[in-house]
């Protein structure tokens, strides 16, 4: 970026506001949309998808993240790998294929082929003292933490042991490392991805805009009421095995580690789990004995967010496709043994987020054309948004620090 450009961004960052939602141009401007790109995506971890599809050697996935392709692969030996998807001979996308399962890797451009492993096992008509060895395929970073598969596009990325700690405190007792997708949804939502990221971080709209999740849950209360709920679901929770104290990591990049924020909040009385008539919808996760009455919340890295109830669990991702275009898939977690059809009915188990999700469709957008407007000025969050609050300050640091090419 030329100096212009930085000098430009680095003044629209000290002009911002203090605890209210972004400026103009944060949410419109393409040029701040690929500094995203380059600080947050191509920086941070990022949740990929569930270990549970990726059954056999040859299983694969393909994923598309900061413009870039990468294939998800079961190899021969069990592990897990995630490889770029372009061919070392002339660049040309490998795998087309969303999923599915292979003996190998073929370019379909000029027939060259790669093993489970990544290597390059035979490119038709080259030299005899052409050297496979050197051109197999560019491996990125990959690590599978209760059952969730974990990648970075980074050259160095950061360390995962918090996470690692929070993700095992927080999901354990629900056993997500042996969990299977039973659903998953996916919703285009026309704004910039930080506006769908902004709304789920907070439950002050919970109440006008989400009525089948606010009679659930107690999030859409003043923090206040919360924390003396919370004193109750701390009792029953021990009692049971499922607390999870609050485990607050939420550091930017400069530290090393990536950022993460677990908690466990209540659900109201008589509520079991997120359903339409708040009662179970599948059997009970892990070895869990009963329901508490509460759910567990995990905030990682900058775009994936768990939450885990007594009976299913649900993982949000938000992709950014463009300045003003947002991917969000939606993926639902069942015990490993439970049947579709004789152990729960998935339009019963995906009722509450699929309402919930076609909702947030709707809100957003119309608050991307809010953002919009000429006469649009930045408005302060209300205490029931410090989450929000939090990651907007967080942001706005991660886009103002240097890669790590520039700090070199």
């Amino acid at each position: 970026m030329s100096e212009s450009g930085e000098r430009e961004i680095a003044a629209l960052i000290e002009a911002q506001p203090p605890r209210s939602s972004l400026l103009q141009p944060f949410y419109r401007d393409p040029v701040l949309f690929r500094r995203d790109i380059e600080r947050i995506f191509l920086r941070h971890w990022l949740c990929v998808g569930h270990v549970s599809g990726f059954r056999a050697a040859g299983d694969f996935k393909t994923v598309e993240i900061a413009g870039e392709s990468a294939i998800i692969l079961r190899g021969e030996d069990g592990d897990l790998r995630a490889f770029v998807n372009v061919c070392r001979h002339r660049g040309s996308r490998i795998c087309a294929e969303e999923s599915g399962r292979t003996a190998s890797l073929i370019c379909p451009y000029h027939g060259w082929t790669y093993g489970l492993d990544g290597k390059l096992e035979a490119a038709r008509h080259m030299p005899g003292d052409f050297d496979l060895a050197s051109h197999g395929l560019r491996r990125l970073h990959l690590r599978v933490i209760e059952g969730l598969i974990l990648m970075s596009l980074a050259e160095a990325p950061l360390s995962l042991d918090n996470a690692e700690a929070t993700l095992q405190t927080c999901l354990g007792p629900f056993d997500w490392a042996r969990a299977r997708v039973a659903h998953r949804e996916r919703y285009p939502i026309a704004a910039n991805w930080k506006l769908a990221v902004e709304n789920y971080l907070e439950c002050y709209h919970c109440a006008p805009a989400h009525p089948e999740y606010s009679r659930l849950h107690a999030l859409e209360q003043p923090p206040a009421r919360i924390e003396r709920m919370n004193q109750q679901l701390r009792m029953r929770a021990a009692a049971l095995g499922t607390d999870a104290p609050t485990r607050n990591h939420w550091k930017s990049s400069d530290s090393g580690e990536e950022a993460v924020f677990g908690f466990r909040y209540p659900l109201y009385e008589g509520v079991e789990t997120g359903s339409e008539d708040g009662r179970r919808v599948a059997p009970l996760m892990g070895n869990l004995r009963g329901h508490d009455g509460g759910a567990t919340s995990v905030h990682f890295g900058p775009a994936s967010f768990f939450l885990a109830y007594a009976d299913h669990g649900v993982i949000y991702r938000f992709l950014p496709r463009a300045v003003d275009r947002t991917e969000i898939e939606v993926i639902w977690l069942v015990r490993e043994d439970a049947r579709s059809g004789a152990d729960f009915d998935p339009a019963k188990l995906t009722w509450l987020w699929r309402v919930t999700s076609e909702a947030d469709q709707r809100i957003i957008e119309q608050n991307q054309l809010g953002v919009a407007s000429r006469y649009y000025a930045p408005g302060p969050y209300a205490p029931m948004e410090a989450n929000t609050s939090r990651y907007v300050a967080w942001y706005l640091h991660e886009i103002s620090s240097p890669t790590q090419n520039e700090a070199r």
